[in-house]
């Protein structure tokens, strides 16, 4: 058997092993910008706190010039008005199983309005609602702002007449509370001395973000070397068949 034989077979190992190679190099390229986005957002979720960024500034951001960034607000909860956020409990919650994190505008002493994830309840406890009841004098908060939770294919349909959302989107549930002046972003809240109001708040971690790019990098890499393996060991039989 002559090598013109092979010449398609070859042609299509070698796209499918480029293809494959390709796809490895770009794991790995997103590996780098996931580990440099790591960094930086733990730097942020470590820093001291800074003042919240201006309503002037608003429209202009983007989620990544704010994600995990520590900030403190001064004003007083709108504590007649919240939604629930379905979510899974967080390790060491109370009460056990799904729950919800409720989010409640904070009027900003500047002029504006921030909502705030005051924190987790677990559904068997929704009942003991005390975060309705304070503070009600004007106080200052400390948090984490966060960027809108995207959705996908699998998220259930958001009930605003209830109150019940499935996503962390400021943007919509501003609108659904009838806030014209809301920040696109969202505030984690944080603990503070003499607050007693029955929710679970935890330190958002940057580490909790999802970075398999190394699993797959490795997996792309070693079906390209599986590959080419293959293809000469089958180009060896064939020519020594012929």
């Amino acid at each position: 058997m002559s090598s013109r034989s092979l010449v398609w077979q070859s042609l299509f190992a070698a796209l499918a092993l480029g293809l494959l190679l390709t796809l490895g190099v770009w794991q790995l390229r997103r590996l780098e910008w996931k580990e440099s986005l790591i960094a930086r957002l733990e730097t942020r979720t470590r820093a001291a706190p800074a003042e919240i960024p201006p309503p002037s500034d608003w429209a202009g951001l983007r989620g990544e010039d704010y994600d995990y960034r520590h900030v403190r607000a001064t004003g007083r909860f709108d504590l007649a008005r919240s939604v629930k956020v379905f979510t899974q409990a967080p390790a060491g919650a109370a009460g056990g199983g799904p729950g919800f994190f409720v989010i409640m505008p904070f009027r900003l002493a500047g002029g504006g309005a921030l909502l705030v994830n005051r924190g987790f309840v677990a559904q068997s406890l929704t009942a003991a609602d005390a975060w309705r009841h304070g503070p009600n004098e004007p106080t200052e908060i400390k948090g984490w702002l966060r960027a809108p939770q995207s959705r996908n294919a699998f998220t259930p349909a958001d009930d605003p007449g209830t109150g019940l959302w499935f996503t962390s989107d400021p943007v919509k549930i501003a609108a659904t509370l009838g806030l014209v002046d809301a920040a696109p972003f969202v505030l984690q809240q944080e603990d503070q001395a003499g607050l007693d109001d029955g929710l679970f708040r935890t330190v958002p971690d940057a580490a909790d973000i999802p970075n398999n790019h190394l699993s797959y990098a490795v997996t792309w890499m070693g079906l390209a070397a599986a590959l080419l393996i293959v293809y000469a060991l089958y180009a060896r039989s064939r020519v020594r068949a012929h």
